[in-house]
């Protein structure tokens, strides 16, 4: 069986919560148990220390042959409201050295008169503790003078059960013993114990519901997000987490808006080039009619007898071979940009003498001007960027007019190739769309020496060699090509 986030959040906060506040009233409850029994203990030391101080005169009297001081002793032992006995175990003593114990302990003395601790009602007829002086002899046979040297010990009652607290004194061969019951004691730590278990109980149900409220909050933010994604997967590329805070659960609402933003954005630029795809078809299917069929109208002209029409087949014949070679050179060429495999060979390349020599096969009859300025020698591949520097004379000495300027510019980490011309400028509603494939500045699909791939072309190789195409309007049509001094490997 499968627990939800809600049930384990639960699970796991009450258990911690229920484990720690067992730990915490067990911890406690021994600790004051221990505490308490240190000052009861403590306590009764005081008690019987004193009683015994101001009693044992009496006991030095009995001991020197006075009888009545015997009972003189038991007053002031019985004033202390506890069991109390005067204990010897040794027949004779010589020289202040203990003998060996011979014998069954012999009651000398014993209270008269005791208060029962656990209903403070006085005792007629005291229990007798004899019994239990058999559980502490080895803590009364040590020897210990005088009621400044006072020893303690808890024991079992085997007459009553009870459990009682045995406080004792030698005086040379005479023990005094006295008890405190700890029954009464006991039912107050009995019940200390279950107001702890009631306050550990009143925790738990705390825990849960604290551990209800912080699943709730744990959960209502997973369950948007969780329903936020499968509104992503169903096409609502919009869809977003509202963001609150600054904990996990907002670093993951987060990323989700992220993540959907990126989808959105891929899913946007998928559609994009499906779109320009279409359209790709398109404009090929059309610019390769045109030549196609010129060039079978031509073709049925062959055979006429006429050698004017014929000469004129032929003529219009290799122009739209040329145009249909150039265009599927320009396809192909696109096609490898559009795959990632186009060749790049980068090597040192003076671009005054490039640009000379692009003059002269892009337009060897307009005069151009070529001005540098600092150092124009970069590492690029001279075949691209002399494709790049025709396809912008070409479509300079197409559709501008003279002058028509080459400025060379050589900063410290780039070099500025500009061409500009005097003509009317680049159309405004072309400026967005200028380095799409097919884009003729016609503004018609009329036949054209073009194939309206030269921009897209040309910018494609400027890409290629980390730079950038752009185009704008200054007294003519501007066009500028931004490259790295050092071209990508």
């Amino acid at each position: 069986m499968r627990f939800g986030l809600r049930a384990r959040v639960i699970a796991a906060v009450v258990v911690v919560t229920t484990t720690a506040t067992a730990v915490m009233a067990f911890s406690a409850a021994r600790i004051q148990e221990d505490d308490a029994l240190d000052r009861f203990t403590a306590a009764a030391k005081t008690s019987f220390g004193a009683m015994f101080g101001q009693a044992w005169p009496h006991l030095e009297q009995f001991m020197a042959g006075s009888p009545q001081a015997l009972d003189l002793f038991s007053q002031g032992m019985n004033k202390a409201g506890a069991d109390w006995m005067l204990v010897t175990r040794y027949p004779q003593m010589t020289n202040d050295d203990f003998t060996t114990p011979q014998g069954p302990a012999e009651v000398v003395k014993a209270s008269s008169k005791t208060v029962d601790w656990t209903t403070g009602i006085d005792n007629a007829a005291p229990p007798d503790r004899k019994a239990a002086l058999e559980g502490v002899k080895d803590v009364v046979l040590l020897r210990t003078t005088g009621p400044e040297n006072l020893l303690s010990t808890v024991t079992i009652d085997p007459a009553t059960g009870r459990k009682l607290l045995v406080v004792s004194a030698n005086f040379v061969a005479y023990w005094v013993v006295q008890y405190f019951d700890l029954t009464r004691f006991e039912q107050d730590l009995a019940a200390q114990r279950w107001k702890l278990v009631w306050i550990a109980l009143g925790v738990t149900v705390l825990g849960v519901a604290a551990a209800v409220f912080a699943a709730g909050g744990i959960q209502r933010p997973v369950r948007r997000v969780a329903s936020a994604a499968r509104e992503l997967g169903d096409g609502a590329f919009d869809v977003r987490v509202p963001v609150k805070g600054r904990d996990e659960l907002a670093d993951l609402a987060q990323s989700f808006n992220t993540m959907a933003d990126r989808v959105g954005a891929a899913i946007e630029e998928l559609r994009a080039k499906d779109r320009q795809q279409q359209r790709f078809v398109a404009d090929v299917a059309h610019d390769l009619r045109t030549p196609l069929a010129s060039m079978v109208a031509t073709v049925d002209t062959l055979d006429s007898s006429s050698p004017e029409i014929r000469s004129r087949a032929t003529e219009l014949l290799g122009t739209q071979t040329r145009r249909l070679a150039r265009l599927v050179e320009d396809l192909m060429e696109i096609s490898r940009f559009d795959a990632g495999s186009a060749d790049f060979r980068p090597e040192p390349v003076d671009l005054p003498a490039l640009v000379e020599d692009a003059i002269g096969a892009a337009a060897p009859e307009t005069p151009v001007e070529v001005t540098s300025t600092g150092d124009t020698t970069i590492v690029a591949d001279p075949r691209r960027l002399h494709t790049v520097v025709v396809n912008l004379l070409v479509n300079a000495a197409r559709y501008g007019r003279t002058p028509i300027t080459v400025t060379l510019t050589g900063a410290a980490d780039a070099v500025w190739i500009r061409v500009a011309d005097s003509g009317p400028g680049i159309p405004e509603d072309l400026l967005p769309i200028l380095f799409d494939r097919f884009v003729r500045g016609d503004h018609a699909r009329q036949a054209t020496e073009g194939s309206g791939l030269g921009l897209s072309i040309a910018r494609e190789n400027a890409l290629i060699h980390g730079g950038e195409l752009t185009a704008h309007n200054d007294g003519g049509a501007v066009f500028t090509v931004s490259l790295p001094r050092e071209s990508p490997a």
